[in-house]
């Protein structure tokens, strides 16, 4: 019979398996957003962010503002036109 020094457990990692992450560097800085196209990229529960968006519109009225939502943890994608046309992302994870 083996010692208890000698003894091999196996056991799953809880964190899983990490895949590999692009690195960005931060976009500069905006000097105002009035004129701006922001985007807001909410995932979760949507309709809390009713009133985020009405006060963003009343608060910012020359922003035009865009908003994609989805009930899935990962954040909608912009598309290559959108990405073209946007100087600004809010993403917001509600759950």
């Amino acid at each position: 019979m083996p010692a208890a020094k000698d003894k091999v457990y196996k056991y799953l990692n809880p964190v899983g398996i990490q895949e590999p992450v692009d690195i960005q560097p931060l976009a500069p800085r905006l000097k105002t957003i009035e004129g701006k196209t922001i985007h807001i990229s909410i995932t979760g529960e949507p309709d809390i962010t009713i009133a985020l968006e009405k006060k963003l519109k009343m608060d910012y009225p020359d922003v035009n503002w865009t908003m994609k939502k989805s009930y899935t943890p990962a954040p909608n994608q912009l598309t290559d036109e959108e990405i073209k046309t946007t100087d600004g992302v809010i993403v917001g994870v509600c759950w």
